[in-house]
C-alpha cells in the first residue's frame, strides 16, 4: 500500500487527503496550524465562482462552470444559495463594456438578464453603465471545514495538527520527511508528498535546498460589514477594473467588502537565502492599518447606499499567485516536472479562485 503525506490542512488538503484515502492508500495530513481552513481557506471572499469573473479568459471561465455544480451537488449544505448576484459595469475605468460582457456570458452559457429597475436606481449612471442579475453562490467555510472533517475519519486519513514539514529529501525509491511539533521532532517515510501550503509553498522547498516557484505573495485585508437592508440579500461585484465586490459571508453572518486597489496592502516576490521570507511570519509580523476607510468612500461613489455599511473587522491572509508571466509556463508543463524528485508535487493554484483544482470555482 502506497503511504501518502499530504501538507496542509486547507481545503485543498483535506480534499486530496480524503480523496487518495479512499482510494486505498495510507495517508496522513499534518497542519501547521492547531485547526484545519483557519488561513486562505477561510480568509478570501467565499465566492463560489460560475464564470463571471472571467470575461478575459473564457477557458477559466467554462472551468468554473463546469465545476460549478459538481462543487454545489457535493458540499449542497455548506453553500448559501439564498441571495441574488449582480454583475454591474464601472466606467469609465472598465476594461469592459456592458455588450461585451453580456456576449461573454452568452458565450459561457452563463444567465445573464438586466437587473431589476431597483437595483440599477441605487446605482450612480455616470459610473456604472450596466447592471446584471446573475447567478452565483456563497460557502460557509465552517461548515464546510466540519464536513471534511468529518469525511476525514471516515476515511482512515491520519490527522497530526500543530505539526509542519520541516524538510523533504529523496531516500531510496520514497520519500524522507522531517517534521517538527512545538519541540518534538519526527522522521516519517512516504512514496508520495504533496506539499498544499499555498504561500508557504516555498518553505518546505527552500529548506529542502529544491528549486524554488516563482510566487508572488500580497498581504490582503478583507472588510467584514454589515450592509444596508435594502441589499441584505444580495451580492455585488462591479467590474472590470479598479473596482469592488461585497458578498455575502455565511461563516460570520456577514458580507465581505474587498476592492482591487485597497484589499492588497503590499507584496513581495520569493527570493532565494537571505531573501527569502516566510509568509506566515511576514503575516504574523504586519501591522495591521485598515483600508476600510477608503474602500467604502470609493465603492459609495458607485452606489451611494454603500455608504451606510457598518464597518465590523477585517480578516487578514496572504494572497499568493504565478506571476503573470509565469503563468502560461506552468500551465503546459506541470509543477513535479520541475523538482529533482516528481514524487513531490505542490499545489500552486490562486485559492482565490478556486478552492481546489477539482473544483476550479470555489472561493
Amino acid at each position: 500500500m502506497a503511504r501518502i503525506l499530504v501538507i496542509g490542512g486547507g481545503f485543498f488538503g483535506m480534499y486530496l487527503a480524503d480523496h487518495f484515502a479512499r482510494q486505498g492508500f495510507s495517508v496522513r495530513l499534518v497542519e501547521k496550524e492547531d485547526r484545519f481552513m483557519s488561513r486562505a481557506s477561510f480568509v478570501n471572499q467565499a465566492r463560489v465562482h460560475n464564470g463571471y469573473h472571467y470575461p478575459r479568459s473564457v477557458l477559466t471561465a467554462l472551468r468554473s462552470r463546469i465545476s460549478f455544480p459538481r462543487f454545489v451537488e457535493e458540499f449542497r449544505e455548506c453553500v448559501d444559495a439564498e441571495f441574488q448576484m449582480y454583475y454591474m459595469i464601472g466606467r469609465p475605468l472598465g476594461k469592459e463594456t456592458g455588450k461585451q460582457f453580456a456576449e461573454f456570458c452568452s458565450r459561457i452559457g452563463g444567465y445573464c438578464e438586466s437587473a431589476p429597475e431597483r437595483i440599477r436606481k441605487l446605482t450612480n449612471p455616470s459610473l456604472i453603465e450596466a447592471c446584471f442579475s446573475t447567478v452565483e453562490y456563497a460557502f460557509d467555510s465552517v461548515k464546510l471545514c466540519d464536513l471534511m472533517k468529518q469525511r476525514l475519519g471516515d476515511s482512515g486519513v491520519t490527522v497530526s495538527l500543530s505539526t509542519q514539514a520541516v524538510s523533504v529529501a529523496q531516500e531510496g525509491d520514497g520519500l524522507r520527511i522531517e517534521l517538527s511539533a512545538g519541540e518534538d521532532r519526527e522522521t516519517v517515510n512516504a512514496d508520495h508528498v504533496y506539499n498544499c501550503t499555498y504561500s508557504r509553498i516555498n518553505q518546505i522547498l527552500e529548506s529542502s535546498s529544491l528549486p524554488f516557484v516563482p510566487l508572488k505573495h500580497e498581504m490582503t485585508e478583507i472588510c467584514l460589514v454589515e450592509i444596508p437592508e435594502a441589499l441584505r440579500k444580495t451580492g455585488i461585484t462591479v467590474m472590470c477594473g479598479p473596482f469592488f465586490s461585497v458578498m455575502p459571508f455565511p461563516a460570520a453572518a456577514l458580507h465581505s467588502f474587498s476592492h482591487v486597489r485597497y484589499t492588497p496592502h503590499y507584496e513581495w516576490s520569493d527570493g532565494t537565502g537571505r531573501d527569502y521570507k516566510d509568509s506566515h511570519a511576514v503575516h504574523a509580523q504586519a501591522p495591521r492599518h485598515s483600508a476600510w476607510n477608503y474602500m467604502w468612500k470609493d465603492a459609495a461613489r458607485y452606489m451611494p447606499i454603500l455608504g451606510e455599511c457598518q464597518y465590523r473587522r477585517s480578516i487578514w491572509e496572504v494572497k499568493t499567485v504565478l506571476p503573470p508571466q509565469r503563468v502560461r509556463r506552468f500551465a503546459t508543463n506541470s509543477l513535479p516536472s520541475q523538482l529533482p524528485s516528481k514524487r513531490l508535487s505542490c499545489d500552486h493554484g490562486r485559492q482565490d479562485r478556486q478552492c481546489v483544482r477539482c473544483y476550479r470555482g470555489c472561493g
